[in-house]
C-alpha cells in the first residue's frame, strides 16, 4: 500500500499594488480569516468569565488559543502582502502543515479540558464551542491543503 500526498496551491490575481487582496476571497483566505477570528472569540470568552482565575486548565487554553491566532494572523498578512515569496529560505508548505496539525492537536485538547471543567459556566461553555469550531476550521484546512489519497498511482513518461 503506497501513499500519495498531492499538495495544491491556490494562485490569486493581484493587482500589482503591495497588498494581494485576491487572497481574502480565497477558500484558503476566509479559511484563515474565520481561524483568527473563533480564536479570538474563544480566548475572550474564557479570558472573561468570572471566578475562574485559579484553574490552570483555562490558562493552558487561553496560552494555545493565543499563540494560535498570533500565528495564523501573521500567516495571514504574510499571504496578503505576499511576503513568503520573499522568504524563499522556509518550506511553507511544510510550515503550514506542521502549524495546522499541533495547532488543532493542542486546540483540541484544551477544548476537551476546557469543557470538562465549565461547571456549566456559559462564558466557559461558549468558549470550549469555539474551541472546538476552531480545531474543526484546522481539520478543514488541513483537507483542503493536503489531500492524501491511498493506493496504487499510475504515472506517465509523458509528463
Amino acid at each position: 500500500m503506497s501513499h500519495t500526498v498531492v499538495t495544491t496551491t491556490t494562485t490569486t490575481v493581484s493587482d500589482g499594488g503591495i497588498m494581494n487582496l485576491g487572497y481574502t476571497r480565497s477558500l484558503h483566505g476566509m479559511l484563515r480569516i474565520a481561524q483568527v477570528g473563533v480564536l479570538l472569540i474563544a480566548f475572550l470568552c474564557i479570558r472573561c468569565a468570572p471566578g475562574w482565575t485559579d484553574y490552570s486548565a483555562y490558562r493552558y487554553f487561553e496560552v494555545v488559543t493565543l499563540w494560535f491566532f498570533f500565528a495564523l494572523l501573521i500567516f495571514l498578512i504574510m499571504y496578503i502582502f505576499g511576503l513568503q515569496g520573499r522568504l524563499v529560505c522556509i518550506n511553507w508548505t511544510l510550515t503550514e502543515f506542521l502549524h495546522y496539525v499541533v495547532g488543532a492537536l493542542l486546540i483540541f485538547i484544551a477544548s476537551i479540558v476546557a469543557a470538562v471543567m465549565s461547571y456549566g459556566y456559559a462564558s466557559l461553555v461558549a468558549g470550549s464551542v469555539f474551541g472546538f469550531i476552531a480545531t474543526f476550521l484546522m481539520a478543514i484546512s488541513i483537507w483542503t491543503s493536503y489531500k492524501v489519497t491511498c493506493g496504487s498511482q499510475t504515472t506517465s513518461a509523458d509528463v
